[in-house]
C-alpha cells in the first residue's frame, strides 16, 4: 500500500485491499472520503437502533461491538469490530439503524458522509467490490455466530470465540493469535455467547484448567492453538482470510 500508514483511512485502505487489488487511484480515491474524527469512550453508542444515520463510520483504532436488546432488556452481543471495519458499512444504503453499535474499549472513529461513500463504490469499481465483499464476509461471520450460539455447547462457544478474536487480531496486525488482550468483561462476553456470567467464568477456568489457554485477568495465552480449535469446533474459512494468516499452527 503507498498511501501514508498515518492517514486515518489508510486502516480502510488495507481492509478493502484484502478484499479487491487497489490500483493508485483507488487508493487515493479512498484516502480522499471526507470524514469527521471523534474519539470516543468505552460504552459510548456509536450508532444507535432506530436511528437515520447520515455517516458510514470507519473504526481508525479501538475495539466495538455491534448488539440489540430485546423486550425484556437482554442485550445480545452480535459481533466484534477491531481496527480497519466499517462497522456500518450498510447504513451507506439503509436509511435506518436496526441495531446498535457500542465502543468496547475508547475508539477512534472517522465518520464518512454516506453520500460520498455510494459515490465511491459506484464510480470506482474495484472500490465497491471490496465494499461488497465486506457485507458478504459481514453476513458469513454473523451465519457462524447464529451456530456458535443455537448448536454448540458452552464450552465450544468460548473456544471458537477465543479463536476467531486471535485470528482476525493476527490479520489486522494487531496481536498474535496465541498471545493477546481480550478487552471483554465476562459479563460482555456472556452476552456474545448466549451463556450466564457464572457460566463463562467456569468454562473459562475449565480451558484453563485443561492446560488450552493460560489467562491472567483479560491476557490470553493459548498454549495449544490446535488443541483450542479442535475444542471450538473452528475453521477459519467463513473468515476468508488470507491462506498464510489461517493456516494452523
Amino acid at each position: 500500500m503507498s498511501s501514508n500508514s498515518q492517514d486515518p483511512l489508510a486502516p480502510l485502505v488495507r481492509k478493502l485491499g484484502l478484499w479487491s487489488p487497489l490500483d493508485s487511484q483507488d487508493e487515493e480515491a479512498v484516502l480522499a472520503l471526507p470524514y469527521t474524527l471523534r474519539t470516543l469512550t468505552a460504552h459510548s453508542y456509536i450508532v444507535r437502533e432506530g436511528d437515520n444515520p447520515e455517516s458510514s463510520c470507519l473504526l481508525v483504532s479501538g475495539f466495538a461491538y455491534r448488539q440489540k436488546v430485546v423486550g425484556n432488556g437482554g442485550r445480545q452481543i452480535l459481533a466484534l469490530h477491531m481496527k480497519g471495519d466499517i462497522v456500518d458499512l450498510q447504513n451507506s444504503l439503509l436509511r435506518t439503524a436496526d441495531h446498535n453499535v457500542q465502543a468496547l474499549t475508547k475508539v477512534e472513529v472517522a465518520f464518512i458522509p454516506r453520500e460520498a461513500v455510494k459515490k465511491l463504490a459506484f464510480g470506482r469499481p474495484s472500490v465497491g467490490m471490496a465494499m461488497w465483499y465486506d457485507t458478504l464476509v459481514d453476513g458469513s461471520v454473523q451465519r457462524e455466530w447464529t451456530a456458535n450460539v443455537g448448536r454448540r455447547d458452552a464450552t465450544t462457544r468460548m473456544a471458537h470465540l477465543l479463536c476467531e478474536f486471535g485470528i482476525r487480531l493476527e490479520d489486522a496486525g494487531l496481536g498474535d493469535r496465541c498471545d493477546y488482550e481480550l478487552p471483554m468483561t465476562q459479563e460482555q462476553l456472556a452476552d456474545a455467547t448466549g451463556l450466564t456470567s457464572v457460566h463463562v467464568n467456569r468454562t473459562l477456568m475449565a480451558l484453563d484448567r485443561d492446560k488450552i489457554t493460560d489467562r491472567n485477568k483479560r491476557a490470553v495465552r493459548v498454549v495449544d492453538w490446535n488443541r483450542l480449535a479442535e475444542v471450538g469446533d473452528f475453521s477459519s474459512e467463513y473468515l476468508h482470510l488470507q491462506d498464510e494468516v489461517a493456516a494452523p499452527r
